[in-house]
């Protein structure tokens, strides 16, 4: 058996020679053939040498050096296109993902799983981002049209047929975790503890993971658009009985001043749920527009791979 080992990488010249050596050590302990893809995501320090002088030390790797950073979901695709192996790792290069679990990745897909994934615990994580995670994955389990786990991410080993199911998955906006579950395929999954970043902090502000949470949400269901189409039945029909009630008032009381307060709450909520309802509404139309583009999903400035078809 043949292993590709794909890692995206972003900023990460300061571990990138720890991180070769040590999954260098734990490929060969499995006994396969293997080659490792570092995939630079467009790095503004020194990854990108630091990866030439791996590739130039080590003839199992093979880079790519993207023409900006074009995001992970890119690196990984490019990874996966360029990998020869029958089984393909895809771990990321900052060793939270303990290079020591590629063994037992390789392991389980000896029993013929074509999907091994790593599910990490929240060990360690504060509280707050735990409830939250936790309130997000019933929320699109109970919308998305996929199953997502709490704890599972890019971390996994897929089998060849995996793979090249994903590489027939080409729409613009990629949400691996969604992509992943959608292919379906013999799964298993096992824990492992949660690993602090060797170098440097998160990329991941609450911006970027409250919009990455929206990706997920909006990229495998249209269930909103439905929710938008009764909420409007409703306001229609609370605005009839509410137009009743005041004709009745009307003719057993006499007309009254209306209350300015009331009606002013009532068209500034009404106008912030349209708002939001247009967004929801735009959000969908822009991720057509952007299809229909039909643009590549990232340049290679540099490489020392042959292109596969």
């Amino acid at each position: 058996m043949r292993l590709t080992l794909v890692v995206p990488c972003f900023n990460e010249a300061d571990g990138i020679a720890r991180f070769h050596e040590t999954v260098r050590r734990e490929l060969a302990g499995t006994g396969a053939s293997y080659e490792i893809i570092y995939v630079d995501d467009g790095s503004t320090d020194g990854t990108f040498d630091a990866l030439i002088e791996i590739a130039n030390a080590d003839p199992s790797v093979r880079y790519l050096s993207f023409s900006r950073n074009f995001g992970k979901e890119a690196a990984m695709l490019a990874g996966l296109r360029h990998s020869s192996g029958d089984a393909v790792i895809v771990m990321d290069a900052d060793l939270q993902h303990p290079p020591e679990l590629i063994g037992r990745l390789v392991e389980l897909h000896g029993h013929g799983f074509d999907q091994v994934i790593a599910r990490r615990t929240r060990a360690g994580d504060p509280a707050t981002r735990t409830l939250l995670a936790r309130a997000y994955y019933r929320l699109i389990n109970h919308w998305a049209d996929v199953e997502l786990v709490d704890g599972v991410g890019d971390f996994r080993l897929l089998s060849r047929r995996a793979v090249d199911g994903l590489l027939e998955l080409g729409e613009n906006n990629r949400f691996s975790k969604g992509l992943f579950a959608w292919i379906g395929f013999d799964s298993v999954i096992f824990e492992y503890e949660n690993v602090q970043r060797e170098n440097g902090g998160s990329r991941w502000s609450f911006r970027k993971l409250f919009e990455y949470g929206l990706d997920g949400l909006l990229s495998f269901n249209n269930k909103p658009l439905r929710v938008a189409i009764y909420i409007g039945m409703m306001l229609t029909l609370v605005a009839v009985v509410y137009a009743i009630w005041v004709i009745v008032v009307a003719a057993t009381q006499g007309v009254e001043m209306p209350g300015y307060v009331t009606l002013i709450a009532a068209i500034t909520g009404l106008g912030g749920l349209q708002m939001m309802m247009l967004g929801l509404i735009g959000e969908y139309i822009g991720r057509i527009y952007y299809e229909t583009k039909q643009r590549p999903h990232y340049l290679v400035k540099d490489t020392n791979l042959t292109p596969r078809n």
